[in-house]
């Protein structure tokens, strides 16, 4: 392992937005001390313009601390699956404090507590307690590596009052006017704690879904290890299922590559040839129009490229299991409907819609830059996630897509659109669903991480 010239001396606390509104409920199940007084039961807290109303009081922030190490605390009507197509509410239990502050015209329930104990409900949130060892392992240093990264760079921004060269360039980067829509979302959108509870950032949902023996002890064998690259913390992103070639960190977010989010074939013999440094040759140039067509319109072989319901059912817990059919997939849309979709989502009115047109795509064949070509105007869209929101109601399974268009009205415009696509989630490091068929192979925990971070190293942080 390398050694880094920054240490953590122990292990940190993290801050995790959990929800937000202007009236919150929730019930302390132990003994918690607010103010300096025990509270315990059912609770109330609302926000007025003067600050948070609690027992008839008000106040600019309220901190329930725990009593006992196993106190826990409920949120009613907690969102999970933000803006996806199995959104839904539900009343969620954490351990740790209880910190209720003031964001904008609501109560914002923040989470404080340990990064391991933080990571526990992580990896259970996101796998199955039946997956195997080394996939738990894997997924404890990534999500332990990305959480550390965003808490360092949220750091680095308070230290600069707010402002950092990087958001100024990013911020520079994005377009937003009549004819054209270009930006991405990122952990930037949290100001007032680390990360958030939902997919945007990694799924948590504390002690709802019990935490296995398996995925603790995933936990405490990782223990402060995390991947780092040029004696910095790696944002080690992950998706559901790459498609066959894993993304680039440019193509979805700013344009800053990152050279151990490379793209890579998700094959046993990318793995083999990644150990003698002969891997470029396996990757298929998906940002050629035509090479990009024939891969999305195949299906290669690849590690996520299974319909094994034992491995499957260790990535895709509960209602992710409702989507199939993610390698390869199919959406179609009339034209009215797809017009009327566009209209909505964008807030402009294109009219019918000719075509679209992938301007640019990335390393995996998933488009970052698209143009609409509509009836009134045309509207170019970028990044990925942009554009999945555009051409669907939640989120389009990927941005790796191609479209057939089939007939014509009187006036030339196609009657309807069909998109066949490639792979779930932006693409990006790790894949869930691959990393999965390569635990079920027999691969280490550190094997699984050279595939998908390339260049990457393993290294302690705090014991």
């Amino acid at each position: 392992m390398e050694s880094s010239s920054w240490k953590y001396h122990c292990e940190p606390q993290v801050k995790v937005g959990i929800v937000s509104g202007v009236t919150i409920h929730f019930a302390l199940n132990g003994p918690y001390t607010v103010l300096g007084h025990k509270a315990v039961g059912p609770q109330t807290a609302m926000m007025i313009p003067k600050g948070i109303v609690w027992n008839n009081e008000v106040y600019p922030e309220l901190v329930f601390s725990p009593l006992a190490d196993d106190a826990s605390f409920s949120l009613s009507d907690v969102t999970i699956g933000v803006n996806f197509h199995w959104e839904r509410k539900e009343t969620q239990t954490f351990l740790g404090t209880l910190r209720l502050i003031q964001n904008g015209d609501k109560v914002c329930a923040v989470n404080e507590l340990p990064v391991e104990k933080y990571l526990e409900s992580v990896i259970s949130s996101e796998m199955s307690a039946t997956s195997s060892l080394e996939l738990l392992k894997a997924h404890a240093v990534i999500s332990r590596s990305w959480l550390l990264a965003q808490m360092e760079k949220r750091k680095k921004v308070h230290l600069s009052d707010g402002v950092n060269a990087q958001e100024e360039t990013t911020a520079a980067e994005m377009v937003e006017d009549k004819d054209r829509i270009v930006k991405w979302y990122d952990r930037e959108d949290h100001t007032l704690f680390d990360v958030c509870a939902d997919d945007h950032c990694q799924r948590y949902q504390g002690i709802t879904k019990e935490t296995s023996p398996h995925v603790a002890e995933a936990i405490r064998l990782t223990r402060g290890e995390i991947l780092t690259s040029d004696g910095e913390i790696c944002d080690a992103r992950f998706s559901k299922c790459c498609g066959g070639v894993t993304e680039e960190f440019q193509y979805c977010w700013e344009n800053s590559p990152k050279t151990y989010l490379k793209a890579v074939t998700d094959t046993a013999e990318m793995v083999k040839s990644q150990e003698d440094n002969s891997s470029d040759a396996l990757v298929p140039d998906l940002t050629v129009e035509a090479a990009a067509e024939r891969w999305i319109r195949s299906t290669p072989p690849a590690f996520c490229n299974t319909k094994d319901r034992e491995v499957l059912s260790q990535v895709l817990n509960d209602y992710d299991q409702e989507t199939t059919d993610f390698y390869r997939w199919t959406v179609e849309y009339t034209q009215e409907e797809l017009a009327e979709l566009i209209q909505r989502k964008t807030r402009r009115d294109l009219g019918r819609i000719r075509d679209i047109i992938p301007l640019q795509r990335g390393k995996s064949g998933r488009i970052w830059l698209m143009k609409v070509i509509g009836e009134n105007h045309d509207l170019i869209i970028g990044k990925e996630l942009e554009i999945r929101r555009a051409l669907s109601n939640s989120h389009l399974y990927s941005s790796a897509f191609v479209v057939d268009k089939e007939g014509e009205d009187a006036d030339g415009f196609p009657k309807s659109f069909t998109l066949h696509g490639a792979g779930w989630g932006h693409g990006v490091g790790l894949c869930q669903i691959g990393a999965a068929m390569m635990g079920a192979k027999g691969y280490d925990y550190d094997r699984i991480l050279a595939h998908y971070y390339p260049g990457a190293c393993l290294t302690k942080q705090y014991v």
